[in-house]
């Protein structure tokens, strides 16, 4: 890879480029299930929301944002505290050159200091590409939902895969980022 990535805490001026990201997979593809686009300052308010309580970051090279990752509690409960849903996008033609695994472990390293023990990823299916990517990053399959979500005229199911950070004895409440 000859681009020199930087990972940092996603700003509200990044919002525009977030939701440029975001538009084709809502739009084109059941990557998603969101059906209508987010328009930047929905974004802006999103990042804020999920800034409140666990990281979102960009990576950027040259100035220009190539994608993004975040991760919120997997259910309000609290003693779900320790778990966390991540997801990330990338821009069409940054995939395969870095970008998301430079966005993951830096994701899961916040993650781990915030005192995150277990990690789960919700995949529409099939999504070879992202399956391959959580794989080779250390995700392993849980199950599958089958015929979950209806998108763009037929039924598809969702895969959870899980990576454990840690499983301490007695975890400490989960601090925030």
């Amino acid at each position: 890879m000859n681009q020199k990535l930087k990972i940092r805490a996603a700003q509200p001026a990044d919002a525009p480029r977030l939701a440029e990201i975001y538009a084709p997979y809502v739009r084109e593809t059941v990557v998603t299930f969101e059906e209508t686009a987010p328009d930047a300052a929905e974004m802006v308010r999103r990042v804020r929301e999920v800034e409140r309580t666990f990281p979102w970051l960009v990576c950027e090279s040259g100035g220009q944002v190539l994608g993004y990752a975040y991760a919120h509690q997997l259910q309000e409960r609290a003693a779900f505290q320790w778990s966390a849903e991540v997801s990330i996008y990338l821009a069409r033609n940054e995939r395969g050159h870095g970008a998301g695994s430079a966005l993951y472990h830096a994701l899961e390293a916040r993650l781990y200091q915030m005192g995150v023990a277990q990690l789960y990823a919700q995949i529409s299916v099939p999504n070879p590409e992202s399956m391959g990517f959580h794989h080779r990053c250390g995700y392993q399959d849980l199950c599958v939902y089958p015929h979950v979500g209806y998108k763009l005229g037929r039924w598809c199911d969702l895969a959870v895969l899980t990576k454990q950070l840690q499983l301490p004895e007695h975890p400490q409440p989960r601090k925030n980022p």
